[in-house]
């Protein structure tokens, strides 16, 4: 098995070197080849505004070009003629790119760990992912993550506070028994080949394909979310991406979460109703919150009949509800359902001591789901 490492990159020469340092590091029996797409929008270079990080990705370029300690597959989606066009851009297609390049000369059982060009881990990562791909016979892996704190008190505060967001969801959705309990981050991911196959690929969006492709996986495969080693994300302001962890931070800073907001666990508590009588819903109608919700969304007062028909027994319906309501439909629940102004402390200290009691807590939930 080998191990196939997808970075995108975009303005990002005071970073990445970091990361390559990080790979430089491994010690692992799995061989492994590294890809880096260097991207922006081609018309880019006719922005005054965003001709610089043009030019910084030409830098990077030419560091990728020199680099010595391996070596690395570039994709030049940078060079002016060569970016992306009007439609196709952002880091989604990045994302895409480098997975359909690795994916042109690889095995099925082959692997492609997803990163981040602001990605740090330790050097038994790569090592610890290809073991557990074997061991424990996974098809995917959401990966523990834990963001390190830096000297901006600001981007601290802001870090913590959208983690503490993270962590309280993915808790409430193990808690409930939703096959949607993961957390989507790019550069916290990796999944086997012959998996990519039979979803066909990443969904190339501008910003939250990390999301859509663990759900795309979730409905053909379960997916792991415990690894013995995790990656360390940076904590920083960043507007490369229009939703995620840099606009996330950057709009709590302003003091607005409310797209981010500590949803209430008996919000949690009304999906779980709904799937505690799927065995209900498999030969009757029953309306709760979640199933009215979902007709709204499906435009129909006849969500169940169709699943009946097609699928005959209870295990086969039950799979069928969940891909009928998956984590879109859960996230989107949540959203409209929420009324509550919980007020979390802004205290550096007191944000980190929660977010490391609710990363306990979620790490021994993870294991436990291993």
């Amino acid at each position: 098995m080998n191990l196939y490492i997808a970075i995108p990159a975009l303005d990002e020469l005071d970073f990445l070197p970091h990361t390559l340092a990080a790979i430089a590091k491994q010690k692992t029996e799995f061989p492994f080849a590294v890809y880096v797409c260097v991207n922006q929008p081609d018309d880019w270079w006719n922005n005054d505004e965003k001709v610089e990080i043009c030019k910084n990705n030409q830098k990077l370029l030419h560091f990728l070009q020199e680099f010595k300690e391996f070596k690395i597959n570039i994709i030049d989606k940078s060079t002016s003629g060569l970016g992306w066009g009007s439609n196709k851009c952002g880091v989604g297609w990045a994302r895409k790119t480098l997975f359909d390049e690795i994916m042109k000369t690889v095995t099925d059982d082959d692997v492609i760990i997803s990163l981040d060009a602001d990605t740090l881990f330790n050097e038994s990562y790569f090592q610890s992912v290809g073991e557990n791909f074997i061991q424990n016979k996974i098809e995917a892996l959401s990966v523990p993550y834990y963001h390190k704190l830096t000297e901006n008190e600001d981007a601290n505060r802001a870090i913590l506070r959208y983690e503490i967001y993270l962590r309280n969801y993915f808790i409430n959705m193990h808690r409930i028994g939703s096959p949607y309990a993961f957390t989507a981050i790019g550069s916290a991911i990796a999944v086997k080949v012959k998996t990519l196959k039979k979803i066909r690929g990443i969904t190339p969006l501008n910003s939250g394909e990390d999301f859509y492709l663990l759900q795309k996986i979730r409905k053909m495969t379960p997916i792991s979310n415990y690894n013995a080693e995790m990656v360390y994300p940076a904590a920083r302001f960043s507007t490369r991406v229009s939703f995620g962890t840099g606009p996330a931070m950057i709009k709590g800073n302003s003091g607005d979460w409310t797209s981010y907001p500590m949803y209430h666990y008996s919000l949690f508590n009304k999906i779980k109703e709904t799937y505690d009588i799927i065995p209900q819903l498999f030969t009757e109608d029953i309306e709760t919150e979640f199933v009215n919700f979902l007709k709204e969304q499906y435009k129909t007062n006849d969500l169940w009949s169709p699943l009946r028909k097609n699928f005959k027994t209870l295990p086969q319906f039950t799979r069928a509800f969940h891909e009928k309501a998956d984590g879109l439909r859960i996230l989107q629940f949540l959203k409209a359902m929420n009324n509550d102004e919980f007020q979390i402390t802004n205290d550096e200290l007191e944000l980190n001591a929660i977010r490391d009691g609710l990363f306990a807590i979620e790490m021994e939930l993870r294991k436990i789901a291993q």
